[in-house]
């Protein structure tokens, strides 16, 4: 089959160090695997099929090394049937950063609230360790001007407080306007984290916008957040009675709909491509068909996707969907955050691709993302694909408290993971080599 070349143009001001959806990657569609291995198991799991063989996708969660980013491929190479699920994190964080640059720039007259001629904003990040990020605090900090490179790389080390400017993880950027200059300026950020361990805790981000409010509160004019969990409860405990706009990731559905309430704007992941190709993957490996087919290749219910959604990147062995921002001009035709993508909602003819089990689990359970559009997106598309799908919440905490549930994989079919740290894939792969 023909491969198609995605090009992604992405700003040079951010030089991301991630190896995971790193810019300049090329996105092909995979070629048929040769060597793909038809389960002839039957609906409910099977022993036939060793569990190291079975097919397996990592989603949301990249197995790299949570320090360097640096891609963990030999969980990505498991067998010949693992792939990875997630979105290009790089093109995300750089729309992220824009939106809210644009907003700034729109909005001048009235976004310096208390007319000191310093634009400032504070940031809630979501994990220090998680690629996703990661690129989205880098984002933010290289279309503000505020980043600093460390080690080839722009710094996303939280400021904590920066309210006089001399924090050295960050510089004071310059933004001109109808030709006034004006500072823009990292006043705080942190990781939200809370007392268990949990992190990208939106609990967390609302005490924290209480303690910087009345510490400098006239002086943040922007909020912006890792994810829309942590940007609504910043949103909900100050932001919207304030006036401030603020800013997320992830396009849940209660962010989407606060936009006509003030809040400034989010980034849809296209999370229902994601739950289709989590799943798909799944799907054909397991009928031992070409891995591309419903994907970039129609199936035999007329599902396919266009390039414009996704793309995949062969040595990666990684589908990446493609981001799209949200904001008050569009916010309307995001509203149902739960709907299925219409190209590829097309039910799967059952005598030819028989129902089949499957083990999936969500690092946690208490994720706005994952269970509020992500695990229903999931479950709309599993009766689609003929998948029987059992779906498992973690703590967000420890790798055990999830994979202390899969004791029986060879009750299984295939397999979904959903990592709550990136660097423990062998936690899974261990269990499965058993």
């Amino acid at each position: 089959m023909k491969k198609k070349v995605l090009a992604l143009t992405l700003s040079a001001a951010m030089v991301f160090g991630l190896a995971a959806c790193g810019s300049g990657n090329e996105g092909t569609q995979p070629s048929a695997d040769p060597n793909a291995q038809e389960s002839s198991a039957p609906a409910g799991g099977t022993t036939e099929v060793a569990n190291k063989d079975k097919p397996l996708v990592w989603f949301n969660r990249q197995p790299s090394n949570s320090s360097t980013g640096e891609l963990d491929m030999t969980a990505l190479n498991f067998n010949e049937n693992t792939y990875y699920v997630g979105f290009d994190a790089n093109q995300g964080a750089e729309l992220q950063g824009t939106m809210i640059k644009d907003y700034i720039t729109a909005h001048i007259d009235e976004i310096d609230r208390n007319g000191d001629g310093i634009i400032g904003y504070v940031l809630a990040i979501g994990d220090i360790g998680h690629n996703d990020s990661i690129a989205r605090t880098r984002g933010v900090r290289a279309a503000l001007g505020t980043a600093v490179e460390k080690d080839g790389a722009i710094d996303s080390t939280p400021v904590g407080t920066n309210v006089d400017g001399t924090s050295t993880y960050v510089q004071d950027g310059k933004l001109e306007v109808n030709g006034t200059t004006y500072t823009v300026r990292e006043l705080a950020s942190q990781e939200m984290k809370n007392s268990a361990g949990a992190t990208w805790d939106a609990a967390t981000a609302g005490n924290a916008i209480g303690t910087w409010t009345a510490s400098f509160g006239d002086q943040i004019d922007i909020v912006a957040s890792n994810n829309d969990g942590m940007g609504m409860a910043m949103f909900n405990s100050w932001s919207k009675a304030n006036g401030v706009p603020t800013f997320g990731y992830d396009a849940n559905a209660d962010a989407v709909a606060a936009i006509a309430e003030g809040y400034g704007g989010t980034i849809s992941q296209h999370a229902d491509v994601q739950a289709y190709l989590t799943l798909r993957v799944l799907r054909n490996a397991l009928d031992g068909v070409d891995i591309d087919t419903g994907i970039g290749t129609e199936d035999d219910a007329g599902n396919v996707l266009s390039s414009d959604v996704y793309y995949y990147n062969e040595e990666q062995r990684s589908y990446y969907a493609l981001n799209v921002a949200v904001t008050a001009e569009n916010y309307e035709d995001f509203m149902d955050s739960t709907k299925v993508y219409e190209p590829v909602s097309k039910q799967l003819d059952a005598t030819a691709h028989p129902e089949k089990s499957v083990w999936l689990n969500i690092y946690n359970s208490a994720d706005n993302f994952l269970s509020a559009t992500y695990q229903p997106l999931l479950q709309n598309y599993d009766d689609l694909l003929n998948l029987k799908v059992e779906y498992i919440g973690g703590d967000g905490q420890t790798e055990g408290n999830i994979t202390n549930r899969l004791s029986n994989p060879s009750a299984y079919d295939a397999f979904a993971i959903n990592m709550v740290k990136t660097d423990n894939a062998a936690a899974y792969t261990g269990l499965l080599s058993q």
